[in-house]
């Protein structure tokens, strides 16, 4: 009967498949996961919420998608730092 080899995860999957710069895409995927967070809480469209924090609606998709490829960390910590001033009604405190 065949044995079948596991080698266990590290608990980093960019680390575990060799992804190159696996440090910066996990610290981009915690930043659009900060700025998801705060839309579900927000209540708005994705329109209102791109509008609030000055991108367009296709962008602001790209983020609610994870598709952080398409964003550079300094990006998304300037999107969080408008995000962060946003209150649930569009408006920036």
């Amino acid at each position: 009967m065949p044995t079948n080899h596991v080698t266990p995860a590290n608990g980093d999957i960019f680390t575990d498949l060799n992804v190159p710069d696996a440090e910066n895409e996990k610290k981009r995927l915690i930043l659009l996961g900060a700025i998801r967070e705060w839309f579900e809480d927000a209540g708005m469209t994705q329109e209102e919420a791109a509008k609030a924090i000055g991108i367009k609606q296709p962008v602001f998709n790209d983020v609610l998608q994870g598709r952080y490829r398409k964003f550079t960390i300094d990006r998304l910590v300037k999107l969080l730092a408008v995000v962060e001033g946003v209150d649930n009604t569009g408006c920036i405190d």
